[in-house]
C-alpha cells in the first residue's frame, strides 16, 4: 500500500528481457534505509518487488501484465521514474490510499503554466470516467493528485512547485503517456452497490445520481 507521496526519482540503468517479462535495474536518488529483500516499491505507480538491493541500486521483475497495462515497457534505459517505498502503519497518510495496481494509461493533452504551478490536462482513460469526481484523488505515474476538473473527455490537475521538483512531472510534455490509478474506494463502493447478477454478467453499474438520491445520498 502507498500514499502517492513520491520519495524521489529513480534512473533506469538496465533493462533485460526475460521471456515475456523484463528485469529492471534501478538507481534511486535517495538512500534506501533499512532495505529488505522482497519489499514493495512503487515505480511510476506500479507496485513491484525489490531484490538484489545494494546501496541505492535494486532490481525488480516486471511481469507481462505490468508491461501490457503500464508505461514501464516503453521506458528507455536512462529514463527517470517516480519511486515510493511501501507505507508503514505508523506513517502519515499524506496523499490518498494507492494500491500500486495501475488501471490503465492515458496521455497528456495540454500543459499550461499558471504562476509557479503547472496545470496538466489528460485524456479521460477509456471506461474510467465514472471514478473521477471534482476534488477527488487520482494517482498519475504514482503521484497523488487532486482532480480540479473532469468530464467524459478529460481531467485536469494543478501541480504545485514541490511536486514538480520531486517527480518526473517537470519533464512531462503534451503527448507523453502516463499510468493512471483511480480511487480504490470508489471501485469497491461501486461493486458493493451493484446487484450480484449484474456483477456476474459484467454489466455496467446501475449507480447514478437518481439511484443515490433514492437511498438518501443527496
Amino acid at each position: 500500500m502507498f500514499t502517492g507521496i513520491i520519495q524521489g526519482k529513480g534512473t533506469l540503468r538496465e533493462k533485460i528481457s526475460s521471456g515475456g517479462a523484463m528485469v529492471f535495474a534501478i538507481e534511486a536518488d535517495f538512500e534506501l534505509t533499512a532495505p529488505e529483500i522482497g519489499e514493495s516499491i512503487a515505480c511510476n505507480g506500479v507496485c513491484l518487488t525489490a531484490r538484489e538491493i545494494s546501496g541505492r541500486y535494486f532490481k525488480v521483475d516486471v511481469s507481462s501484465e505490468s508491461i501490457s497495462r503500464t508505461n514501464l515497457g516503453w521506458l528507455p534505459v536512462g529514463a527517470k521514474m517516480n519511486l515510493e517505498r511501501a507505507l508503514r502503519l505508523s506513517d502519515r497518510l499524506g496523499g490518498h490510499l494507492v494500491s500500486g495496481h495501475v488501471d490503465g494509461t492515458t496521455e497528456i493533452m495540454d500543459r499550461q503554466k499558471d504562476g509557479d504551478f503547472v496545470r496538466l490536462y489528460f485524456k479521460m482513460p477509456s471506461g474510467l470516467d465514472r471514478y473521477f469526481v471534482e476534488k477527488g484523488g487520482v494517482a498519475v505515474d504514482g503521484i497523488s493528485l487532486t482532480v480540479n476538473e473532469c468530464n467524459e473527455r478529460f481531467f485536469a490537475v494543478a501541480v504545485i512547485p514541490h511536486t514538480l521538483d520531486m517527480t518526473t512531472l517537470m519533464e512531462r510534455r503534451k503527448g507523453d503517456t502516463v499510468n493512471i490509478e483511480v480511487d480504490m474506494i470508489g471501485k469497491y463502493v461501486e461493486k458493493m452497490l451493484t446487484p450480484y447478477d449484474d456483477q456476474k454478467n459484467n454489466s455496467v453499474s446501475k449507480i447514478s445520481p437518481a439511484f443515490l438520491a433514492r437511498y438518501g445520498f443527496e
